[in-house]
């Protein structure tokens, strides 16, 4: 049966090349730079500088960990999908691209939720594809809800379990959000990984069923 496991969760981040992170680090003495997967075992470096974030103080952060009983190709078949979210994330009514064809970075996607959510629709710029490393991160630019500044990296990688030794497809995903007004950081991650956590298993049983019927 597939688990999620929280790790990690406090501060704040955006990912950004090394030069650019030190020197606005250095102008912002209020930020920090923090990994969230490190001290995880059997995390490949590329997994390790993904989640890496920039985190300013009126943010939050949070990472979690997904096992799969099926193969990493499965698995990063649905998750490149940028133009169809609603395949595992069951939050999602709808979602058209706006702007791009869904693939290249810098494609926009609007995302309509289901009622009962205090959110109406999200406007999301794909920021990684990397289709070698399986690393895909998206932030919220624009949309009627309470996660502000929202960031996520998602990577896909086959770690060795070790208590059989056998091999595992594992989903890590990382995120950075402002805390809104009238919120604290406690309540935010909170609400925040209610959401990621469902769509990660979701996406573990898509992704097992998937590879038993092929």
């Amino acid at each position: 049966m597939p688990t999620s496991i929280q790790f990690q969760r406090s501060s704040t981040t955006a990912e950004a090349a090394n030069g650019t992170v030190n020197n606005y680090l250095h102008h912002h003495k209020h930020v920090q730079k923090v990994s969230l997967t490190r001290g995880m075992p059997d995390v490949p470096e590329h997994v390790e500088r993904s989640h890496t974030h920039v985190v300013g103080p009126s943010q939050c952060f949070s990472v979690m960990v997904q096992d799969v009983e099926a193969p990493g190709s499965a698995v990063w078949s649905i998750l490149r999908r940028f133009e169809h979210p609603q395949a595992y994330k069951h939050f999602v009514r709808s979602c058209h691209v706006a702007f791009g064809d869904g693939r290249e970075v810098g494609s926009v996607r609007e995302v309509r939720v289901v009622s009962g959510l205090p959110a109406a629709f999200s406007l999301e710029r794909l920021e990684i594809m990397d289709d070698d490393r399986h690393v895909i991160s998206f932030s919220v630019v624009g949309g009627d809800h309470r996660l502000m500044n929202y960031r996520s990296v998602t990577t896909v990688h086959e770690s060795e379990d070790s208590d059989d030794g056998e091999k595992r497809t594992r989903v890590i995903e990382s995120y950075v959000v402002d805390v809104p007004a009238g919120n604290d950081k406690e309540e935010t991650c909170s609400f925040a990984d209610t959401i990621v956590r469902c769509n990660l298993l979701s996406l573990a049983k898509l992704a097992e069923n998937t590879s038993k019927r092929s």
